[in-house]
């Protein structure tokens, strides 16, 4: 049993490892992001990282570079319609526009430009496309099968400040995050960083799962520390920047989170003068369920924002 334990110690001291490379990469597409750097972020040796992190991502990280790019790049298409094509394919790490046309066509079967101008037809043509290669997106009902329920709901557009955060990292469906929220309740339970009210309780999301196929989705559960908490084996630390949001506060049943984030994402943030930026969009969890009269979930919806 003692084994046993210290195997699982061992591994999770690893995805720790493997999860930093990650956040670099997501943080620095257009950095360098050769073997090399990227093991000496992890504390590899490159010989090892290699294998280390297909182990852990079940990707190699080649592929992951590749994708993030790629997904970063069609999400921003579709998101920030006043940037080029090329500023886009720069942003997100390409060497240049005709290497980013070969990869997006290889990745989506259609052009960056015709993906753009296909709005919203193209996440239905996508969906097709990344099904038949056998990388299905999330199977949560489209607009025209699931009829839109009375929700409470409002937006306000805010500054919120910097979060210094533990988190546990949850990868596949999003509505199966719970399992990393309770691996993370259990860690932080002992140690005392469970303090009411100044605890806030967030999940933060990487991907877009119209882009984004289900089993690579990424997610992490959250609870803010204070900052000189050290990371441990599976459980990391991290700053959630602050700045300008758009904040939707929602009172949902279990079934109504995505319904919210189409609310505002699809409804609210194309008429509001607003696009959204690449720092870390996330959940914040303010309410007790146990005290809402319909047991709702109350949950407060913060995406990053900047000007159009």
């Amino acid at each position: 049993m003692a084994d046993d334990r210290t195997a699982q110690e061992r591994r999770e001291a690893y995805v720790g490892r493997v999860n930093r490379v990650m956040d670099y990469i997501r943080d620095n597409p257009a950095g360098d992001l050769r073997l090399a750097a990227l093991a000496q972020v992890a504390s590899f040796s490159p010989y090892h990282f290699h294998r280390v992190f297909k182990a852990v991502a079940n990707e190699t990280l080649n592929e992951y570079v590749r994708r993030i790019r790629a997904e970063r790049a069609a999400s921003h298409l579709l998101q920030d319609p006043t940037r080029t094509i090329t500023d886009i394919a720069i942003d997100s790490g390409y060497s240049s526009p005709s290497a980013f046309a070969r990869e997006f066509r290889q990745r989506y079967g259609v052009s960056a430009s015709q993906f753009r101008s296909g709005g919203q037809d193209s996440l239905h043509h996508l969906r097709e496309h990344l099904a038949a290669r056998g990388e299905p997106l999330t199977d949560t009902p489209s607009d025209e099968q699931m009829p839109r329920a009375d929700i409470v709901f409002r937006i306000e557009v805010c500054d919120l400040p910097e979060l210094f955060v533990a988190y546990i990292r949850h990868k596949g469906p999003y509505s199966e995050i719970g399992q990393a929220f309770r691996r993370l309740m259990r860690w932080a339970g002992p140690r005392r960083l469970l303090r009411s009210p100044e605890t806030q309780v967030l999940a933060v999301y990487y991907d877009n799962p119209d882009i984004t196929p289900v089993d690579r989705l990424q997610s992490d559960a959250c609870i803010t520390v204070p900052a000189d908490t050290q990371p441990r084996r599976a459980v990391g630390t991290m700053r959630i920047p602050g700045g300008r949001f758009a904040v939707a506060h929602a009172e949902i049943d279990p079934t109504q989170y995505g319904e919210a984030w189409d609310r505002l994402m699809s409804d609210w943030m194309p008429q509001s003068g607003y696009c959204p930026d690449d720092r870390l969009c996330y959940e914040r969890y303010p309410g007790d369920i146990r005290k809402h009269p319909q047991n709702k979930h109350i949950v407060d919806i913060c995406e990053p924002i900047r000007p159009l």
